[in-house]
Order: C-alpha cells, then sequence, then structure tokens
C-alpha cells in the first residue's frame, strides 16, 4: 500500500496537454449568457446578483483547467466557500455552477498525481466544512461525495485509457522498427558480403588475371544494382500509407535464383519440394530471407567451405526448410548476430521456429519449420 500511493504521488502530468481549444471558448460563450439568463428569470434564487457574478467569475477557469488543473480547482472550491459570507451564510448554488464538474475531470485527467492527490483532500475538506457550517443538509453530502468521486473516475478512465493507446502506438512502432531491422540486414548485408567477397577475389588476382577483376567488377556492379532496387521496393512501401508485409516482394519461387556456382566462394544448390503452391505469400518471403541470411553467413563464415545446401520440404501441416554447408567452422562460442536473431523473429512472427548450430562432423546447419497455414 506504501508504494502505491508513492507512485501515485510521484505520477507525472500526461504529455502534451491542449491549452485551449476553440470548444473551450464555445463553452464559455454559452455559460455566460446562460448564468445570466438563470439569474434574471430564476424566482427561487435567494442572492441572484451574488449567485450570478460567482457563476460568471468562476467560468473562466474552464479556459486552464488542463495547463493549471490544481490551481483552478483550489479557485473553484475557495470562491465558492467564501462566497457564502456575501450572502449572509445562504449557499451559492446556480444550475449553471455545475460546470465545475468539468475543473475537477480535468484535475484527474491532466493533473500530476501530487496535484490530483492534494486536489482531492481539498473536495473532501471542503464538503466536511459545508456540512459543518450547514450549507448542505447530512442528505445532500453522498451527492456531493458522488459527484466528486464521478470525477475522479471519468477523470482516471480517460487517463488511462490515453496512455493505454500511447503504449500500443510505442509497441507498434517497436515492431515496425525491427522489421525494418530486419530487412535491411537482410537487404544490405547480403548484398555486400557478395560485393566483398568479389572484391577481395578481384584484388588477389588483378596482378596475374586481369580479366578476373574485371569480371569481379561486373559482379559488384549487378549486386549494387540489385541492392539499389530492394531499397527502392523498401522505401517504396515505407512512404505509401498502406500496410506492409512482413516482408514485401520475395516469393518461394525466388529461391532458384539464389543457386549457382560462383567463381568464388561455394557452390549453392537449391531444392523445392512440390506441392507448395498454396504456401502464403508471408511464409515464402520468411523462406526466402532466412535460406538468404543463412546463404551470407555460410559465405562469410565458413572456411573451405565448398558447397551449400538449400532444401525445402513440406508434409501437410509444416513447412521445412534446411540450409547446410560442409566448410570449418572457428572454435569457441560466438554470441547470435542480428542476422540469426532477425531469422529466428521471421519464423516466430508466423508461428513457426528456426535453429541453427553445426553438423556433426563439419559444417552448420540453419533449420527453419513453418506452419502451412501462416499465424
Amino acid at each position: 500500500m506504501p508504494g502505491l500511493l508513492r507512485s501515485v504521488w510521484r505520477e507525472p502530468r500526461p504529455a502534451g496537454p491542449p491549452a485551449r481549444v476553440w470548444r473551450d471558448w464555445a463553452l464559455v460563450a454559452v455559460l455566460v449568457p446562460a448564468a445570466v439568463i438563470e439569474g434574471l428569470l430564476r424566482p427561487d434564487l435567494r442572492w441572484p446578483v451574488v449567485s450570478t457574478a460567482v457563476t460568471v467569475a468562476l467560468v473562466p477557469t474552464l479556459l486552464w483547467r488542463r495547463t493549471r488543473p490544481l490551481l483552478m480547482v483550489m479557485l473553484v472550491f475557495g470562491v465558492t466557500s467564501l462566497a457564502p459570507l456575501l450572502t449572509r451564510g445562504e449557499p451559492v448554488e446556480t444550475y449553471t455552477l455545475a460546470f465545475v464538474t468539468i475543473v475537477l475531470y480535468a484535475l484527474f485527467r491532466w493533473g500530476s498525481g501530487r496535484e490530483a492527490v492534494i486536489g482531492m483532500a481539498a473536495g473532501l475538506v471542503a464538503v466536511h466544512l459545508s456540512l459543518i457550517t450547514g450549507r448542505i443538509a447530512p442528505g445532500d453530502v453522498v451527492p456531493a461525495l458522488g459527484v466528486l468521486f464521478a470525477a475522479v473516475g471519468l477523470g482516471g478512465a480517460f487517463r488511462y485509457r490515453a496512455g493505454a493507446r500511447l503504449r500500443e502506438l510505442d509497441q507498434v512502432k517497436l515492431l515496425e522498427r525491427e522489421q525494418l531491422a530486419r530487412d535491411l540486414h537482410d537487404t544490405v548485408a547480403h548484398h555486400v558480403s557478395a560485393m566483398a567477397i568479389r572484391a577481395q577475389a578481384g584484388l588477389a588476382t588483378a596482378a596475374s588475371e586481369p580479366g578476373a577483376a574485371t569480371d569481379a567488377l561486373r559482379v559488384i556492379e549487378a549486386e549494387a544494382s540489385r541492392t539499389l532496387a530492394e531499397m527502392r521496393a523498401m522505401v517504396r512501401v515505407l512512404r505509401r500509407n498502406e500496410p506492409a508485409e512482413l516482408t514485401p516482394g520475395r516469393h518461394l519461387d525466388d529461391l532458384r535464383q539464389l543457386a549457382g556456382r560462383p567463381r568464388v566462394g561455394p557452390a549453392v544448390e537449391v531444392e523445392i519440394a512440390g506441392g507448395l503452391d498454396d504456401l502464403p505469400p508471408s511464409s515464402g518471403a520468411a523462406l526466402y530471407r532466412i535460406a538468404q541470411e543463412s546463404i551470407t553467413n555460410a559465405r562469410r563464415h565458413a572456411r573451405h567451405a565448398t558447397h551449400i545446401t538449400v532444401r525445402v520440404t513440406a508434409d501437410d501441416t509444416s513447412v521445412h526448410l534446411t540450409v547446410s554447408d560442409d566448410g570449418d567452422r572457428a572454435t569457441g562460442v560466438a554470441a547470435p548476430g542480428y542476422g540469426l536473431i532477425g531469422m529466428i523473429e521471421r519464423a516466430a512472427l508466423l508461428g513457426g521456429t528456426c535453429e541453427a548450430g553445426p553438423n556433426p562432423n563439419r559444417g552448420w546447419t540453419v533449420t527453419a519449420v513453418l506452419p502451412r497455414e501462416a499465424a
């Protein structure tokens, strides 16, 4: 309980409260004439001039109720408590004065925890003093407290709702950043790794085989063009006000484009089983990106690797991707990089799994299992 009270006391104000909007001025423009008309036409109002003046004087508190909520509430309680001194103890009550509940609501909606606690205490003291001085009957205490607690509950409910909405938006932004990070890593790292490998090969053979350096430059140019094309596609998706897929623009059939036997580096063999025409596009895109990142890692880290095998098989409920190489791995345990983290996240988003580890003899294998019906 003390911890809860401390957290309420230290609760900051909500960020970005609007100062004044047109609705506030419209409310003031309606309430001031309403208070004057009530003072002129209401026959049971004992002190119409004082009551009307007090009501009109408190109307401007609506304009500062969000930026200075505690001060406005204290003004309302102070003026309504001191006004009976001008009316020989008669309470100043007009129907128009009901707008003070908006000021109370604003305190718990826009004020800090400390301000809300102080305002609640001031409200309870005001009700207690009114009961002692006889300004309200004992039977009116419950309605007065009901109005106070209704303002507390309503302000707290809207405050919590707004906070939950902000947390939800922050979560969406975080997920979008993770998705963008995965796409950037998979797209850029794959092509840049290929360019780096060919550049190193070109430098190593430039003196003895000038033609090999020229071939390396052609490969680097092609990889750079593919990188720019995929980057433009990603930027186009980000700039459009449309929902993006988990990984747009790639399909399972694109895996065949990863196959080949380059002049430098291990050869890539791709085998895709039949019966996968009904695979959802999101699953096909995820399989492509996982295979692409696995091939990139094998080319970068598998020493003396000569062959990389990519196999896609399926059963009635799931699709299996296996990427294996025959290279030597460095000794020691290394922390998983962003590529492996991205592969695991892609599989998990679709309700599947992704694992990577060394083979019993030599080489490394990445295995991903996705459901046929994407989550």
